[in-house]
């Protein structure tokens, strides 16, 4: 009978980081709201997070994709340790 292959977890190092929120300005909640300069900083900030964010999300989706194979393979390994044993 074949030894059973212990499943490998994905590194640690491979999980994607997520991109921080841009601060939000403290004048946006203001009743006058915020210079047109501020305004205008945080909404370029918010694109560079969206934009931060779609780049994130095929790296999110692949780690996601090896946990979920690790899983598979961890379960695939418990049963191959139970056959072993009857």
């Amino acid at each position: 009978m074949a030894a059973c292959t212990r499943p490998e977890p994905p590194p640690a190092t491979a999980r994607p980081a997520k991109p921080p929120l841009p601060a939000k300005p403290a004048c946006l909640d203001a009743k006058g709201g915020c210079p047109g300069w501020e305004a205008y900083s945080y909404n370029d900030a918010i694109k560079a997070y969206n934009a931060e964010v779609a780049a994130f999300r095929p790296l999110a989706e692949a780690y996601i994709k090896a946990l979920n194979a690790y899983v598979k393979a961890s379960g695939d390994y418990a049963q191959c340790e139970v056959k072993a044993l009857q």
